[in-house]
């Protein structure tokens, strides 16, 4: 799991060049002709890849939450709500978000902060490990109960349901990353009769011994489950994911639950653990669950 240490580690060790932000995510750029847009401008964009992207806002219980919305222009398409690791919304999570779109899904990447902040506050992972990002979202992180991001849910659903490039006889799918990986078990639980599927990458927290933990809320969800588990998180909670398989099999819940040969971050190519042999192999254990929607 992502925790300070770690952080002053990277910090240390890393600079923005050897993170190869731009190597790592060029092939996800490959995947649209929108890679190289100003994502300031809210316009409505198309390009030959035939998606349609723009920066959006919408009420919550809690105040306004800004997200990233890509999808095909030719909808109506099953909606994803992506929930991104500590670092928040980037480039680097607009180029995964325009990938899964690319496969036919209208992406919500929301921003978990927005009660505090508004849209992008780290470039990418190397500036939030060289800038104490730790500390600085700290306060913003400690308001994301399970509750809150329950809260979250329900409005952004509301909210895709009401969009025209949403197919709503689809069900929903959540995926998050690092801190974002039980968000995506809150979110099934918030609205069981729209999101069918979460797909939790590195996730932190997931088995606790309190009762909000995430495995804990199995039962009150309708979904199917990918847990990905980086193989560190694995050495320092090796019977997590024993529990979440038995959770989800008392449940009657499918679940896949794997522990990848890569580390904390594998995933995210701005991360300095990105592996993408791994990482390849997890999005395509995640288009797998995607196809039960």
């Amino acid at each position: 799991m992502c925790d300070q240490d770690q952080m002053a580690r990277w910090a240390k060790n890393l600079n923005r060049r050897q993170f190869g932000v731009l190597g790592a995510t060029g092939a996800l750029a490959a995947c649209t002709a929108n890679g190289g847009m100003d994502d300031t401008d809210a316009a409505m964009s198309s390009g030959s890849s035939g998606l349609v992207e723009d920066n959006v806002s919408f009420r919550t219980a809690d105040g306004t939450m800004d997200a990233f919305f890509v999808r095909p222009a030719s909808g109506p398409s099953p909606a994803v709500i992506m929930w991104p690791d500590i670092a928040g919304v980037r480039e680097a999570k607009r180029m995964m978000a325009r990938r899964t779109a690319a496969e036919g899904f209208a992406v919500l990447l929301v921003n978990p902060y927005y009660r505090d902040v508004t849209g992008e506050q780290f470039a990418d992972f190397a500036e939030f490990a060289a800038g104490n990002g730790f500390q600085k979202v700290k306060p913003w992180r400690d308001k994301l109960s399970s509750q809150a991001i329950m809260r979250d849910t329900t409005s952004i659903v509301n909210w895709l349901d009401a969009q025209e490039l949403v197919d709503t006889d689809a069900g929903i799918g959540a995926e998050g990353y690092c801190m974002g990986g039980p968000f995506t078990v809150y979110s099934a639980a918030a609205v069981p009769s729209r999101v069918k599927a979460a797909a939790s990458f590195h996730g932190g927290g997931l088995v606790r011994d309190d009762a909000d933990s995430p495995h804990k809320l199995i039962p009150q969800t309708d979904a199917s489950f990918l847990f990905a588990i980086a193989q560190d998180d694995d050495a320092e909670q090796p019977g997590a994911k024993t529990a979440l398989r038995e959770a989800a099999e008392a449940a009657s819940r499918d679940a896949v639950v794997d522990v990848y040969a890569a580390d904390h971050g594998w995933t995210v190519p701005d991360a300095p653990a990105y592996d993408r042999a791994a990482a390849e192999r997890a999005y395509a254990a995640k288009m797998r669950l995607y196809d039960t929607l």
